[in-house]
């Protein structure tokens, strides 16, 4: 019973476009077509804590809905230089292991959670775009770690972004954690043994296939655990995350009662000021990069680091702002606590070397009034959100973590 009745909320996530505000369709690589069985495995591998090498972070710690997609446990890294001034809010990860995993001292964060050098950004942001991470280091072309083929030659940026932070030795990995330990590790462990409070779906999936082999077989067709599976599964899921249930897509849809007097204000703002220019709707980004003049770029070359081109110096992927009014932290520094605080930054930005214009050759200097700024405040704080998202329910539902208890 419950089965029949994903399959075709699923449909419907992944057809946005035809019915919410002329969404684009999720882009869905052929070579990772989207099923029912792998959709509810990468489900369950996003919320397992079992991937991490000490069982103590899933891909759902730093990416919960009701935070908008991003992590509102508090974390602080000190950055490199004297003083506070180039501090982070990024998000704890595991703390320092081995390649034994045994635990070790850290020079920077001693015996407790290492702490990301940027902010967690929305995963909801992440569906449409061709590389990801603020930098965009996970590209369109994902290729199998285990073997070096490619499996996708483009439109994989969220299989690539996956694999990349099942690795990485702050976010969820021991030192040197080879592909072979973590699928054996899958191989006998129990699908989400550390969580409780696990959605319906999920409670369905497990009453037939109780195992990891079981639900990889149902999701690939034989039982192999492989790290290239591990991430078509979680992209597949990811790829039904889709937030298009928001006032705003009420509205443009022709409810004309789905804003607000001071939303619909918010919104004139939104697009007078030029904050279209970057955040263009429907998704509300370009998925381009720019530097905006947050942050040094001495201290953070951003993109930069990727492509070796100095025009890319301090540039971060522009973030979409669908459920940013959920979001405990803004900007990939994660320095703003409130859309308050963000919105004062672009009424004063700060004067700093290889800062971009807007791509109209505009200044990031929209000298918005109070008013102005309030009324921008109601719209973003309210009417990107899908209330779905805030409440956590299908598409948007999950289990309760080990580290939530």
């Amino acid at each position: 019973m419950l089965r029949r009745l994903y399959w075709p909320l699923l449909f419907l996530a992944a057809a946005a476009s035809a019915t919410r505000a002329e969404l684009p369709p999720v882009p869905l690589p052929p070579e990772n077509p989207l099923t029912e069985e792998k959709r509810v495995l990468g489900k369950i591998l996003f919320w397992d804590e079992q991937l991490s090498s000490d069982d103590t972070v899933a891909c759902g710690t730093c990416h919960r809905p009701a935070a908008g997609g991003a992590d509102p446990r508090p974390g602080r890294h000190p950055g490199d230089a004297a003083g506070s001034f180039d501090d982070v809010a990024g998000s704890p990860g595991l703390r320092r292991l081995d390649s034994a995993g045994q635990p070790e001292t850290d020079p920077v964060f001693g015996e407790g959670a290492q702490v990301t050098t940027r902010s967690a950004p929305s995963v909801f942001g992440a569906l449409w775009a061709d590389s990801l991470f603020w930098d965009g280091r996970a590209t369109s072309r994902f290729v199998d770690p285990a073997t070096g083929a490619v499996v996708i030659p483009s439109g994989g940026a969220l299989e690539s972004q996956a694999l990349m932070s099942l690795a990485n030795p702050v976010e969820m990995a021991k030192a040197g954690r080879s592909w072979e330990e973590l699928n054996a590790k899958l191989a006998r462990s129990r699908p989400l043994a550390l969580a409780d409070r696990l959605p319906a779906d999920i409670v369905d999936a497990l009453e037939s296939r109780p195992t990891y082999a079981a639900l990889f077989a149902a999701a690939f067709g034989d039982s192999e655990i492989s790290a290239a599976r591990i991430a078509m599964a979680i992209a597949t899921y990811e790829r039904t995350l889709v937030p298009d249930e928001t006032p705003w897509d009420r509205f443009i849809a022709g409810d004309e009662s789905a804003l607000t007097n001071f939303e619909r204000l918010g919104w004139e703002t939104m697009q007078s000021m030029r904050c279209t220019s970057c955040h263009a709707p429907p998704l509300f980004t370009t998925n381009e990069f720019a530097n905006i003049g947050l942050r040094r770029s001495e201290l953070d070359r951003g993109r930069q680091a990727i492509t070796g081109n100095s025009d890319d110096a301090g540039a971060m992927r522009i973030p979409s702002l669908r459920n940013v009014g959920l979001r405990p932290r803004l900007m990939h520094t994660g320095q703003f606590p409130s859309l308050a605080e963000a919105i004062v930054f672009y009424r004063n930005p700060a004067a700093l070397p290889d800062v971009d214009t807007l791509p109209d050759g505009g200044a990031y200097n929209f000298g918005i009034n109070q008013i102005s700024a309030a009324d921008l405040q109601a719209f973003l704080q309210n009417a990107l959100t899908d209330p779905r998202v805030a409440a956590e329910r299908f598409p948007f539902d999950r289990p309760r973590l080990a580290s939530e208890r």
